[in-house]
């Protein structure tokens, strides 16, 4: 049986909405900290001058339209994994080919959820100092604390309720933004010249710090990477039309707050922000409580994004396996607990630290590039996968890789004020990224397998016929990885017939794998012993939940509707009662095994991350009342023979000298 659709959003008037609500969210909220990151940039007495100013502005343009059209809106979203976007996705679609392309993938993943940490302290900071600006009692930093807080805590309920306002929301602020900056614009057209491509050119050629300047430009473009991973939720026609508007309206504003700066030079100063100074009196109460609810949709968006990117991971087997909850109805919407408190306490953190958007732009955009340049990479080696013609796929992966590494470059700049912060939680993440990948490649290494063949099933029959073995369940049901139908893991052979022989009136072994196709979900049957020894082979997309005791048991009832398996108690007290369900786990603990010194510690780290971040019952989802997690030693035999031989042959051969 199988369900593998490929996952399709409808196009329409309300998927552009929902996308303007749902993708555009950081990329949005933009245009609130990048002029006035540019003018930190720019020496005291240059800060209103015209070709500065307009030369910084096309630079903001044509990032928008290199980066964000053409590399992400253009070209990367058709690289969708079954209608699936995101850095992981990418890697989903060539990883059968290039498996060491895990580490890029890891990297760019546990940079863009550093990036996810940052944007909602960033976005929501710099609201609040508009709202102090006008109501100056309002302190900055406990008020940021709190809504920021409040994002995270209120992630349990779930957002279905709130979901169908954000799109409308945004569209206001969008509008909003647009309005404002075209109110400006249209008393000094002569910002209009920065369309032109060579502004920006000398720009960056004749103004001072450029590389300052372009760690700031750099920040219009960050959502870039967001927008590419909320694929799945909104469709590519979606976000491709709904992005024509976006442009125009940040676009609009940016080109306003120019004309303001250039047309106000005795009011810009370092510290300023044109954002908002550039608004109607009248209208600046409004506008900051628009901004501050863009900012707290944008940071709920990438929130729910982090979700979606460690729900791949771990189907990827790049993250453990942690609890994943689904507090709606709502398709691909989920809590993760562990990871929704972690990123809320970093984000405390970082706010506390920094304390002022004008620090946190200098933690802000490093990470990100890194995960550009990832994506970048991964894009070129899917272009080799589909065959796409080397003329093409070269000089198109080597242009954006030349723009980002220029990004990445003065964003390093960064690193020594406040960059480093970012790096730091990168690095954390991609750590453990890498020691639970390769930590489970180094324990899958030293797995061996017994053939199941006609004397290796009739031993099963006999123990579940040897009355003088204490029953274990009716059903007795051991998870398997073993790929081979007619073989299983050596410790499941330990556990049946060595440790304890377990007694059963059914037998069941359940393998799960994890696809590449985010919503498949099939499985197939295949019977050892009519009515006694069964294995199921589950294969589950990377995007569906592991719900193991549910799925083994609805298959069970379903076989018995088709009289294939009896599922009844066998205790002739129990009249007419279902039998009970046993579920057993079975970890191998290392022994007597010789380990080169990086692998040791790739796997202290792999039993550490395991020990805190999860259980092998939760992994599988496995109610603990049914569930049993056994141990038993995983010792290289062989190797661990010849010692002993060698050892007792010496030890012989010393008692044979002292005794001549």
């Amino acid at each position: 049986m199988s369900s593998n659709k490929r996952h399709k959003v409808p196009f329409g008037p309300i998927g552009i909405i929902m996308a303007i609500g749902v993708v555009f969210g950081d990329i949005g909220t933009s245009p609130l900290y990048v002029m006035k990151s540019v003018l930190e940039a720019l020496p005291d007495n240059q800060l209103s001058r015209p070709e500065y100013i307009i030369g910084a502005v096309s630079c903001v343009i044509w990032t928008l339209t290199i980066q964000t059209t053409l590399k992400y809106v253009i070209l990367t979203l058709r690289a969708d994994n079954k209608g699936e976007g995101g850095i992981l996705a990418l890697y989903a679609l060539i990883r059968q080919k290039y498996r060491w392309a895990y580490v890029v993938a890891a990297l760019g993943a546990a940079t863009l959820l550093a990036d996810g940490v940052i944007t909602p302290a960033m976005t929501v900071i710099t609201s609040m100092e508009g709202l102090n600006n006008i109501v100056p009692e309002v302190p900055i930093v406990p008020a940021t604390l709190l809504i920021v807080m409040g994002i995270f805590l209120i992630q349990p309920l779930g957002t279905s309720s709130l979901g169908k306002y954000f799109g409308t929301a945004m569209l206001a602020w969008f509008v909003m933004i647009g309005v404002v900056g075209l109110s400006q614009f249209i008393y000094d057209l002569s910002v209009i010249k920065a369309f032109n491509p060579l502004y920006a050119i000398r720009f960056l050629i004749e103004a001072p710090h450029t590389m300052f300047i372009l760690g700031a430009v750099f920040l219009c473009t960050t959502g870039a990477e967001a927008l590419y991973s909320d694929l799945g939720h909104c469709g590519l026609k979606n976000i491709r039309i709904s992005w024509v508007f976006v442009k125009i309206t940040l676009i609009l504003n940016y080109l306003g707050q120019a004309a303001w700066i250039i047309d106000n030079p005795s009011l810009v100063h370092h510290g300023i922000n044109p954002f908002f100074s550039m608004m109607p009196s009248w209208f600046s109460f409004i506008g900051v409580a628009m901004a501050t609810a863009a900012s707290i949709i944008a940071s709920q968006a990438l929130i729910s994004g982090s979700f979606t990117v460690i729900s791949e991971a771990i189907s990827l087997n790049l993250w453990p396996n942690v609890k994943i909850k689904y507090p709606t109805h709502i398709k691909g919407q989920m809590y993760i607990p562990s990871v929704n408190f972690t990123m809320m306490i970093f984000c405390a953190i970082i706010i506390m630290m920094f304390q002022s958007s004008s620090n946190l732009e200098a933690a802000y955009g490093l990470a990100i590039t890194l995960s550009m340049l990832m994506t970048t990479m991964l894009l070129y080696l899917y272009f080799k996968e589909t065959k796409k013609p080397a003329w093409f796929s070269i000089p198109v992966s080597l242009f954006f890789f030349i723009i980002e590494f220029s990004f990445f470059v003065a964003n390093m700049q960064k690193f020594a004020h406040g960059g480093f912060a970012s790096i730091l939680i990168a690095a954390i993440i991609f750590f453990m990224m890498y020691s639970w990948f390769n930590g489970r490649r180094i324990k899958r290494r030293y797995t061996t397998y017994d053939q199941v063949n006609e004397p290796y099933l009739a031993h099963i029959q006999e123990i579940s016929e040897d009355t003088s073995i204490p029953k274990t369940a009716t059903n007795l049901v051991y998870i398997t990885k073993a790929n081979n139908k007619h073989a299983l893991e050596s410790k499941i052979t330990y556990s049946l017939f060595k440790k304890f022989p377990k007694r059963a009136d059914t037998y069941w072994f359940v393998r799960i794998k994890r696809t590449d196709a985010p919503y498949e979900f099939s499985y197939d049957v295949k019977t050892f012993v009519p009515g006694k020894i069964f294995r199921i082979d589950l294969r589950v997309g990377f995007k569906v939940g592991i719900h193991t005791d549910k799925y083994v048991r609805l298959i069970c009832y379903n076989m018995e509707k088709k009289k294939e398996v009896d599922l009844s108690s066998r205790f002739p007290s129990m009249h007419n009662a279902k039998g009970d369900f046993s579920f057993i786990v079975v970890d191998r603990i290392f022994r007597n095994i010789e380990l080169e010194p990086r692998q040791r510690i790739i796997l202290a780290w792999y039993n550490l991350i395991k020990r805190f971040s999860t259980s092998d019952t939760q992994m599988l989802d496995l109610d603990p009342s049914f569930a049993v997690v056994e141990t038993v030693p995983l010792v290289n035999v062989h190797h661990k023979d010849d010692i002993l031989e060698r050892l007792i042959t010496q030890s012989d051969l010393a008692d044979q000298g002292e005794t001549s």
